[in-house]
This record gives C-alpha cells, sequence and structure tokens, in this order.
C-alpha cells in the first residue's frame, strides 16, 4: 500500500479536506472500476466530467477525492484534495504511485503526423535484435520485452503508462520506445514522465478536430520538447519546415536528421524498388526492406536514435539490413496473377499522399493504381475533400468506401469526400459504400501487374459502425478475393 501524502508529492495542490496520511489501494479515474481504499480523481473530459461521478466513486468505496471543483457536500472520513490541474496531477500521482520507473529506463518518445509506429515499433525491433531487453508502447501494440499487451490508445493514459513502465523494470527493460501523440501531450498524459530522447517525425493536417488550428497542433507536439530535460537529446526532422521550430525552447541535445538538408544524420536512397530500398549511409551502402521516402525518413531517425543512445555504427547497420516491415504499413501481398495489393494505415492527406507517390515511384508506368479508400466517422471532417482530391490525382482508379464511419452516416462522410475530386477526375471515380465490396470491386478491377492500394486502416482488424465494432482486416479481405481469383 502506498501513502496518499506520498503519491501527491510535487502536485499542485489548492486545499486540502481530510487526512493524507492514509493508505491507498489504487489510482482510478473511471468510476466504475473504483475499490475499496481506490483514490478517485475527478477530470475533466472531452465529453465527461468525473466531477459528476464523485458521489458515485465514495458509494462504491473511493477513500480520497482529486479534484479541480471541490462538491459541495463533503463525506465524513473522506479525503478532498483541490488540484490546479486534475489531468497533470493524475500523472504526477502515477509516476509518484509506481516510483517513478521512467527515471530507471531509457524512455525515447516519438512524436509527430506520420512514422511514429514504424519508428517506435522499428527501435523496439533493432535493440532486441542487438540483444537488449526492450519495451514498446504503441498504437498496434505494447510489449514487456517479449510478453504483448493490447494497444487502445497511440498514447494510454497516465496510469497505464506506468503501470507498464513498472513492468518493464521488473523484466529488466534497459529501453522504450513510446508514441507520442498530440492528444496525449494535450491531455497531459506524459507529465512526470523522465524521456532520455524525443524524436520529431513530420507535421501535416491532422487532428484539427480536436486542437482547431494548425498553429495549435504545432504548439502542442512543441510543447514536448520544451519540457525535455538537458540530460535528453532532441532530434528532428530538419527537412520538414516545422523541424527548426520544435527545437526552440528545448534544452535537451539538439540533434538532426534529413534525406535532403545538412544534417547531423544524413542518409541518400541510391535505388527504389518494391522489394527494397538501396540506400547510402555515411559512406556504406545498405539495403532495406522498408519501401518509400518516407519510410527512408523513419529509417534515418531510427539510425540516428541508435546511435545517440550508443550503439555502434556498424552494428546498427548490419541489423537496419534485417528490419522487417511494421504490420499495416506498405504491408503488401501479391497473388498469382501479379497483382499487388498494398494494405497502409495511409489516413491523413500527407500520409496518402507520401504511400501514392511511393508506388507510382516504383512504377514502371504500364500498370493501374486502383485506390480504396475512406475517411473515419467523428474525426477531422476538414480532410474528407483532401483525401479524395489526393486519391484522385494519383490513382487511375478511386474506390471511395467506409473506413470506420463511428456514429456518422457512412454515406454523408463520402459525400464530403467527393467535394474535393476535381471535373477532370470524376471519371475515375466511384462510390461503394461496403468496405469489403470495395476491395471485391478493385480486385474485379485489375488484371496482371496493377496495383491496389487499401489505405486508411492498416492494422486495424476490426470496422466501427453505429459504435459497434465488428471483425474486419483489410489484408485477410485482399486476399481472400486474391484466393477466389485463383479458383476462377
Amino acid at each position: 500500500m502506498k501513502k496518499l501524502k506520498d503519491i501527491l508529492y510535487q502536485v499542485s495542490i489548492r486545499q486540502v479536506f481530510g487526512n493524507t496520511n492514509i493508505d491507498v489501494n489504487q489510482l482510478v479515474f473511471d468510476s466504475r472500476k473504483i475499490e475499496k481504499k481506490d483514490v478517485f480523481v475527478a477530470q475533466k473530459g472531452v465529453s465527461v466530467d468525473g466531477h459528476l461521478y464523485i458521489e458515485k466513486a465514495v458509494s462504491l468505496g473511493a477513500i480520497a477525492i482529486i479534484c479541480e471543483d471541490l462538491p459541495l457536500n463533503k463525506k465524513e472520513g473522506i479525503t478532498y484534495v483541490q488540484v490546479a490541474d486534475a489531468n497533470v496531477a493524475l500523472a504526477i500521482m502515477a509516476s509518484n504511485f509506481y516510483e517513478n520507473p521512467s527515471k530507471k529506463i531509457q524512455l525515447i518518445g516519438v512524436t509527430g503526423t506520420n512514422g511514429k509506429t514504424t519508428i517506435a515499433s522499428l527501435l523496439y525491433q533493432l535493440f532486441k535484435k542487438a540483444g537488449y531487453q526492450v519495451g514498446l508502447l504503441s498504437t498496434v501494440k505494447i510489449v514487456v520485452d517479449e510478453t504483448e499487451f493490447k494497444a487502445t490508445h497511440t498514447t494510454p493514459d497516465s496510469v497505464t503508462i506506468n503501470l507498464y513502465l513498472d513492468k518493464m523494470i521488473d523484466a529488466g527493460v534497459d529501453f522504450c520506445f513510446m508514441e507520442v501523440s498530440s492528444h496525449g501531450i494535450h491531455q497531459k498524459r506524459t507529465e512526470g514522465l523522465t524521456f532520455a530522447g524525443g524524436i520529431f517525425t513530420n507535421l501535416s493536417h491532422d487532428h484539427l478536430d480536436y486542437h482547431k488550428t494548425f498553429a495549435e497542433y504545432r504548439n502542442i507536439k512543441k510543447s514536448f520538447f520544451d519540457a525535455l530535460p538537458k540530460s535528453a537529446f532532441a532530434l528532428t526532422n530538419i527537412d520538414d519546415k516545422n523541424g527548426d521550430f520544435m527545437l526552440q525552447n528545448t534544452k535537451a541535445k539538439k540533434k538532426t536528421y534529413a534525406l535532403k538538408t545538412l544534417a547531423d544524420f544524413k542518409v541518400k536512397i541510391l535505388e527504389k524498388q518494391l522489394s527494397g530500398t538501396l540506400i547510402n549511409v555515411d559512406g556504406t551502402e545498405v539495403w532495406t526492406k522498408l519501401i518509400g521516402v518516407f519510410n527512408i525518413y523513419n529509417l534515418t531517425a531510427i539510425i540516428a536514435t541508435a546511435e545517440l543512445l550508443g550503439l555502434e555504427k556498424l552494428e546498427i547497420l548490419t541489423i537496419v539490413s534485417q528490419l522487417e516491415s511494421v504490420s499495416g504499413r506498405f504491408q503488401y501481398v501479391i497473388s498469382e496473377d501479379g497483382i499487388t495489393a498494398i494494405v497502409d494505415y495511409a489516413h491523413t492527406p500527407d500520409a496518402l499522399k507520401n504511400v501514392l507517390e511511393t508506388i507510382n515511384d516504383i512504377r514502371t508506368g504500364n500498370e493501374n493504381v486502383i485506390t480504396v479508400v475512406g475517411c473515419g466517422g467523428d474525426r477531422d471532417k476538414t480532410k474528407r475533400p483532401k483525401m479524395a482530391q489526393i486519391a484522385s490525382q494519383l490513382s487511375n482508379q478511386v474506390i471511395f468506401t467506409s473506413d470506420n464511419p463511428r456514429t456518422e452516416n457512412p454515406q454523408t462522410i463520402l459525400d464530403e469526400m467527393e467535394v474535393g475530386v476535381s471535373p477532370e477526375n470524376y471519371k475515375k471515380t466511384l462510390t461503394v459504400l461496403d468496405r469489403k465490396q470495395a476491395i471485391k470491386t478493385a480486385c474485379k478491377f485489375s488484371k496482371t501487374a496493377d496495383i491496389i492500394l487499401i489505405a486508411g486502416k492498416g492494422h486495424e482488424n476490426y470496422q466501427e459502425i453505429n459504435g459497434v465494432r465488428s471483425h474486419f482486416d483489410d489484408l485477410e479481405e485482399v486476399m481472400n478475393c486474391f484466393n477466389q481469383l485463383k479458383k476462377n
């Protein structure tokens, strides 16, 4: 058991009613999960205010309440602590509760619009191959050395982060690579964590439903680097126009990577193929299975990070040639008829553009590129016409379909996408509401050597319609189609 007074260390407290020298069981921010002697932290969320559930938490056995607004009726024997910011308080308390595990591990945060999952996951692969015990906190999964857990958010809540970091310490983990989303930064989930390094990938159009303006989105990303300690490194993609901006106020050691600009770490592309890319790293030629310029940016960040963390250059480059692509990121299969299907998580305009430009870069010119794409519901609506515009410009044929419509009308989403299609590209487009049918249609349209891109969902193995998740896997669906074509 931990003492409440100990887990409140360094929390900005306004008032205390009751005793803080008490034993507590767990930190909880969901009143439905309260057990006896738990501490309930009432957060003001985007759609739910935890303050409305204080009485319920007390009735279920909460021994202490952490809140921004004190309730009028305080129950005898319950400790009430008023704090300046409940999100920050939860994050600091979670770190204290688990005895600050991030200070006992080399924790590296990866932020940016695109590339976070690939960089974090491949760094995990690289350091495992180099013989280290490694942790991963990513969109795809959470890994404690070799034990996998399901991930539900790009950046988990503060309690979950510290819980798994604590498990990593127990497992003897040396390095942990963590995706850091703008939502996670804004909601203070990374407060109280000690990072050994931060990586900036790039910045483009995304999450403007949440952040409202691009400037706010950019500034929230920057605040992650502002908070890095002097002992950490801040590694930025200097080819991105926001790369310099991220480093303006950081106390960390500033390092840069690039493909075009003069930088501390630079890689040159020598040859591009569907099977991989030949690159030059400081005079050494290396073959990588990763495909596309955007992936070579990711790889450059990985090489730079490994070097900054003390690995030898020759060992890094040897392992780089062995790295496997991340699930749902430019993952491809080829049918017996020679049709290539690529499944990619591209769900932003910039990511879709990068993938389609990569495909057009490596194709011989005679194949058709057929793109299957949609946009998620209850998310940034402004990117919908842009996604459609990019898809129709860079493909020979586009099939607009449902992604995860969530609580929105799927047809409305598609209508909003189609607004972005210019008149000269109308004839290239088709709308098939059902995603399974859309993938089948793409397979029927294709012939030998054609390339099908199925974009937006990548590694996801579900589709969410009207708040209900059903099993759906793009890769499974296209392989089923290929098997049907073979039988016919």
